[in-house]
């Protein structure tokens, strides 16, 4: 619709009845149908693109395990920094692998996959053998743990680690942490 002093001129053909039917309605209408129309092309783009694998990812087959978890402060029990994440450690202090195993076939653990914590600092290798967390009382600790108490002659810096998994039908899987050295765990003053 066009405004001419004030009054609203409307361009388009006449039905029977007499009344003008505006083109810009129906050019609204068509600039609403394509809006949607490309929204949808571009939903269905983005939903399959988020199947395919990414650059440096393969495909998971079902026949290695998926390993992922975090690390925090192991502490006891009622004391304020236990199981708070860090990556920053004094000598002395508890460091706490939790861990899980997830077979990509069931979506699910299996309690009696074997996992290790190997810890690399002052140019030694040690292996810390995770157990499962779950019991009857905390059903919802469904990972596997590890603690390592920082020695107190361990050199500062940067405590390499990676964690591998074997569960009893033979599948395996491995976490290693980014190679990013501000997130690695780091021995400090």
């Amino acid at each position: 619709m066009q405004v001419v002093g004030g009054e609203g001129v409307s361009r388009g053909s006449a039905n029977p009845a007499g009344q003008t039917r505006s083109i810009q309605v129906t050019s609204a209408t068509m600039k609403r149908s394509y809006k949607y129309s490309a929204l949808a092309a571009l939903t269905a783009m983005v939903a399959t693109a988020a199947t395919w694998p990414l650059a440096g990812q393969t495909p998971s087959s079902g026949d290695h395990l998926v390993v992922y978890g975090d690390v925090a402060y192991f502490y006891p029990p009622g004391n304020p920094r236990n199981c708070i994440l860090n990556s920053r450690f004094k000598q002395g202090e508890p460091v706490g692998f939790r861990m899980t195993a997830i077979n990509p076939a069931t979506g699910k653990r299996d309690r009696a996959t074997q996992l290790v914590v190997h810890l690399t600092y002052g140019g030694k290798t040690i292996d810390l053998p995770m157990r499962d967390r779950q019991t009857e009382k905390q059903p919802e600790r469904d990972f596997f743990v590890a603690k390592w108490i920082v020695p107190d002659d361990a050199p500062t810096g940067i405590v390499r680690f990676t964690v591998t998994a074997k569960d009893p039908q033979g599948r395996t899987g491995e976490f290693k942490p980014f190679e990013v050295e501000a997130s690695q765990i780091t021995i400090v003053q």
